[in-house]
């Protein structure tokens, strides 16, 4: 039986800018200007991983309550910035029609609760949804341990499930553990970049994934 587990934000809810321009403000309120195209970088990694990275970038270690400031203002400014979730083209209806059809699936994501609800609420997730949220595991992306975590609760085998994702860190997390990976562009990474991390297929956006889901041997409904 195959599965997928998706990724959430930049995979299936518009988010991935305005986490951007919300580590980009917060980042430069606490004295630390950082280049946009840095930040983007490291979209997809946790709060915690990111703000270690951001730490290479200026030039000196963050204390942990520099981190935790920097990640509850982050939180505050990305709720201003985006305080309505757009459901990318095609993820309702993607999500939808594996439920309907009766195709195992889950979510597996960086983000925390209630951080996530909005986005969750904005695409019809039902309550019985298998979800896999930053605080239930020990690591997140690049490690493997979301996705672990999602495969477990699903009960399906490693080597049945599909990754969806649009960063690199989803590709190389996927790969940690041992599971075919699918690369959407909705993230701002180029085709050869997902590729090269270890997409199996590279898709535009979730309404060109629903439609090629055959070439991942789904097939919904009769032959």
């Amino acid at each position: 039986m195959r599965a997928l587990i998706f990724d959430l934000d930049g995979t299936l809810v518009d988010t991935v800018y305005a986490h951007v321009f919300a580590w980009q403000r917060a980042l430069l309120e606490a004295g630390h200007p950082v280049d946009g195209w840095r930040i983007h970088r490291r979209i997809g990694m946790s709060g915690g991983l990111f703000a270690r990275a951001v730490a290479r970038e200026i030039g000196r270690n963050l204390t942990d309550q520099e981190t935790e400031m920097l990640q509850r203002r982050h939180g505050q400014i990305f709720r201003e910035i985006l305080p309505e979730r757009r459901p990318l083209p095609g993820a309702t209806e993607l999500l939808a029609t594996l439920r309907e059809s009766g195709i195992v699936h889950g979510i597996a994501t960086s983000g925390r609760r209630p951080e996530i609800d909005d986005s969750l609420a904005v695409l019809g997730v039902p309550r019985d949804m298998v979800v896999i949220e930053r605080g239930d595991v020990l690591r997140a992306k690049p490690e493997p341990d979301l996705f672990l975590a999602c495969q477990e609760r699903l009960g399906v085998a490693i080597a049945d499930c599909y990754v969806i994702g649009d960063a690199v860190w989803d590709l190389l997390a996927a790969r940690r553990a041992g599971m075919l990976s699918v690369g959407l562009l909705t993230g701002g990474y180029g085709e050869d970049e997902l590729r090269a991390a270890g997409a199996f297929r590279v898709y535009r956006d979730p309404t060109e994934l629903l439609d090629s889901l055959d070439e991942l041997g789904i097939v919904i409904g009769s032959d």
